[in-house]
């Protein structure tokens, strides 16, 4: 009798692939750590596992493009990686500023590779890195950032360094103006990565602050190139997308999207359904996703719930990947737009479209398989908004590498079912 040709069939589900045009009921078949097929009608013998997944979603390996996985060392802000990646479904996690020049062999060591999930991340442009939070303005000034020996460092691991990550807002920019962004633009493209840019006020601003904090956006834009990324365009907090003075999308944001400059929702702490709607009706569809969760807005973080209520980043929404991408659903974008936004747009994001975000054959098996609910669901943003839904994706397990996954992640949440 023949051996069979594959390892596992994943049988009957819909297949969602926007790297490759694909959206059927298809079988996907694995041999060892690669996709081996993509196909109708695999038969169950050609394998020696067959998995039914008839009524679910296939997808490509999600990758969160915007993680807090730096756990101890950034204090109560890091989280898990496994928490946040496998066990919730997602294949690929990218820490977004936890890991400095002083600490990448901490975290590599101590997080990317003892863990199940692949991680890798977008190096601080501060010398402490993402220490509590950023909750400590005076560490992230221009005399706090090496730009040469970043350079250096992010060049020895360029294996999972893939993009720099800095914050503009009107706290610092009542502190140092843009110096700190020249600085972070100047290791970006000592790299050759993208420069990641934070939106929306972290700090307090200092002294009499700054009138406009439409400014900030307006001196930012200049800075970036294409490739490099706006993070939070959905934030209710100022100095974001949406200007201070008309209520609308800033024209240059469109200014910054027309020279190749791309948007990462960053959900986090800073997602609003009424911004998310006027950025959207602006005509302004975000890249990627991001879930942004750690330690200070989810309920696996370490907060006492006094501590919670004091701090600035806290939100009480429960809330993954997945509970994101039902949210830009209820936002109206179709289902293999959201599918792109943590898949294949993702993976050009990283600068890894040649190995991640498809299910193209010969890849490496990094798989989603995932449970779309109908019924009556309601959402709730940071600001106490709430919307209704009638679906709600769900991660039901994954592979990585081939590997068989289950979830049972404490950030996996159900949304609130209303009454029919």
């Amino acid at each position: 009798m023949a051996e069979p040709a594959f390892d596992l069939i994943l049988r009957g589900g819909r297949v969602i692939d926007p790297a490759n045009g694909i959206d059927a009921v298809m079988d996907v078949a694995i041999t060892g750590d690669r996709i081996a097929a993509v196909a109708t009608g695999l038969r169950g013998e050609q394998a020696r596992e067959v998995i039914d997944v008839q009524g679910k979603l296939v997808t490509p390996g999600l990758i969160d493009t915007h993680a807090h996985v730096f756990q101890h060392v950034t204090g109560r802000f890091g989280l898990n990686a496994d928490v946040c990646g496998v066990r919730s479904g997602v294949s690929t996690l990218v820490d977004q500023g936890g890991p400095s020049l002083m600490t990448l062999p901490a975290f590599r060591h101590y997080v990317a590779e003892p863990s199940n999930s692949r991680v890798l991340c977008f190096l601080s442009t501060y010398l402490v890195g993402g220490l509590e939070g950023h909750l400590y303005p005076q560490l992230y000034g221009p005399d706090c950032v090496d730009v040469d020996d970043t350079i250096r460092v992010g060049l020895e691991n360029r294996d999972i360094v893939r993009g720099v990550k800095a914050h503009a807002e009107v706290g610092g920019k009542s502190r140092w103006g843009m110096d700190v962004i020249r600085k972070a633009r100047d290791i970006a493209r000592g790299l050759d990565v993208p420069l990641y840019i934070h939106l929306g006020q972290l700090w307090p601003e200092k002294e009499k602050g700054i009138v406009d904090p439409d400014s900030v956006i307006e001196e930012l834009v200049p800075i970036m190139a294409e490739g490099d990324i706006l993070a939070h365009p959905f934030t209710r907090h100022p100095g974001g997308f949406i200007s201070t003075k008309s209520g609308d999308v800033h024209p240059i944001v469109k200014v910054a999207l027309e020279r190749g400059v791309r948007v990462d929702v960053g959900h986090g702490s800073h997602f609003s359904f009424d911004m998310a709607r006027r950025v959207l009706d602006a005509g302004i569809i975000p890249d990627t996703l991001g879930a942004d969760m750690h330690g200070y807005n989810t309920h696996v973080g370490s907060l006492s719930e006094a501590e919670s209520e004091d701090n600035p980043f806290f939100g009480k929404v429960r809330f993954c990947l997945t509970h994101a991408m039902t949210e830009l659903l209820a936002l109206g974008l179709p289902m293999d737009t959201v599918i792109a936004t943590a898949t294949s747009n993702a993976a050009r994001m990283i600068g890894m479209d040649d190995e991640l975000g498809a299910l193209t054959k010969g890849r490496i098996a990094d798989i989603a398989v995932l449970d779309v609910h109908t019924g009556n669901f309601e959402l709730t943003d940071n600001s106490g908004v709430s919307v209704k839904t009638d679906r709600a994706i769900m991660p039901a397990f994954s592979l990585r590498a081939g590997q068989y996954m289950a979830v049972d992640s404490p950030v996996v949440v159900e949304p609130m079912r209303l009454a029919s």
